[in-house]
């Protein structure tokens, strides 16, 4: 055999094994789909609890950085993860959704587990997840949820890697969150709003009461701006538990910002000092608070609060990304996804496009799930869209087309709006209405949900 056939032999092999421990994985993620799904909650970590106690406890095996909030949690559990690996540490991420592959959930020193691993951890743990839904059966309780699963092998892959440090992202809340059987030596709330009301509260202050569940005795806090009175609620929790804070507008700020191309050049005024021109490739006012949020938890975790090396913190974030926020994934014309899902994140969505892109026509295509606030999406987005073409996500939370659309029609005019119950449909019919009436600074925004930016993220070759 020649060298040239005996590597095409080689490829075929390697594709094939790929191809097998791809379909593993599907098998195993398609069998946890089958439990109560993420949005369905039973607001406790008992059933998460007990697994963990028989597994011996591998979420107390490295140190965690623990996250909640309502907007920003992600890209900040990002930041946090490049920070601290760029200092050499061994570093576990676990946020949620994922855009293409669940594998994306768990990541380890920044690259999601591979299929055969993710087959692996769920093998390993299955025998104590099957327990645990047994004997919470007999109480007539229901078994672990898809989240609940997927934390456990979380906390189970970064234990055997092993991780130093994992940067955990909650799923909802997090009094009762699943993630919350860890103890976060630092903790971040990012800025919280209305969202999940039917779990965590109808007023901003019992979603804050929920949030700053997760801050653990003697930890440290890192808190970005909030409401007076939301602050005041998680000041008086942090108290209690014996918490210090670190609070965004008095103890730290972001300094200038300066919009740059593919990103911003920003300054953050942290605890441990003054840290200026800070080249950041997101866009948005917010990502700069995120930022600051991200380096003050790291330098907490990392020095006590002293200053970092800048040159390392350089490094860090100019190699930070975070798909499906405010990102351009195609251009003539451009195309920009967010997975904008509440008015709060609208809100910074539209903030960050008008200073970020000169758009001279922008078209929307929206879908959101049936739990949101349609209304308040599309009110934001309307001064900002010449059009907004209306679909849903192929989900079966999504709110169907025809409701939505009448909502759009109410706000934007029966003139400005489209339907389409395809995604691919509507992508088509957005960018030919975006180029109509405009020979340059055309644009299609994707947003209203992340189940839909995933979906447009896919049909774009963003995989």
């Amino acid at each position: 055999m020649s060298p040239r056939e005996h590597g095409t032999g080689a490829d075929h092999l390697r594709h094939e094994a790929e191809k097998q421990a791809r379909a593993a994985a599907d098998e195993v993620y398609q069998g946890i789909l089958a439990r109560a799904p993420e949005h369905e909650i039973d607001p406790s970590f008992d059933r998460t609890l007990a697994v963990m106690e028989l597994l011996g406890d591998p979420q107390k095996a490295y140190r965690v950085v623990h996250i909640t909030g309502t907007n920003g949690k992600t890209s900040t559990a990002r930041m946090v993860e490049r920070l601290v690996r760029e200092h050499g540490l061994r570093t576990g991420r676990f946020t949620s959704p994922h855009l293409s592959r669940v594998t994306e959930r768990i990541v380890i020193d920044g690259e999601p587990i591979s299929d055969e691993r993710f087959v692996e951890i769920w093998q390993d743990v299955a025998p104590y997840v099957h327990l645990v839904d047994q004997r919470s059966a007999e109480k007539g309780q229901p078994r672990l949820s898809f989240f609940e699963v997927f934390t456990v092998m979380a906390f189970a892959a970064f234990a055997d890697a092993p991780v130093d440090v994992a940067v955990i992202e909650v799923g909802m809340g997090g009094t009762w969150d699943s993630t919350n059987v860890a103890d976060g030596e630092v903790a971040i709330i990012t800025p919280i709003a209305m969202d999940h009301e039917r779990y965590l509260g109808d007023t901003l202050l019992d979603i804050a009461s929920v949030k700053a569940g997760i801050v653990k005795d003697g930890a440290t806090l890192v808190l970005a701006a909030q409401q007076e009175d939301v602050e005041g609620v998680v000041l008086a929790a942090a108290a209690e538990r014996g918490a210090r804070v670190v609070r965004e507008g008095v103890d730290i700020a972001v300094g200038e910002r300066q919009v740059a191309v593919g990103g911003q050049l920003i300054t953050l005024q942290s605890l441990g000092g003054t840290y200026t021109e800070i080249f950041l490739p997101l866009h948005g006012e917010f990502q700069a608070h995120n930022a600051l949020l991200a380096l003050t938890a790291t330098e907490v975790l990392l020095t006590g609060g002293r200053a970092l090396d800048p040159g390392i913190v350089e490094v860090a974030f100019a190699d930070v990304d975070s798909p499906g926020r405010l990102e351009v994934v195609r251009s003539s014309p451009t195309i920009i996804v967010d997975g904008a899902h509440n008015p709060a994140g609208v809100e910074a969505l539209v903030e960050a496009v008008e200073e970020a892109f000169e758009f001279h026509r922008l078209v929307g295509i929206v879908g959101v799930m049936a739990d949101k606030d349609p209304e308040g999406i599309l009110s934001l987005l309307e001064p900002m869209l010449a059009e907004v073409v209306i679909t849903r996500a192929s989900n079966t939370r999504a709110l169907e087309v025809d409701d939505l659309a009448e909502v759009a029609v109410d706000i934007f005019g029966e003139d400005r709006v489209h339907v389409a119950e395809r995604l691919s449909d509507a992508l088509d019919l957005a960018v030919s209405r975006a180029e109509s009436e405009a020979e340059r600074g055309s644009g299609v925004l994707v947003t209203g949900s992340i189940l839909l930016v995933a979906e447009a993220r896919r049909l774009l070759g963003r995989t």
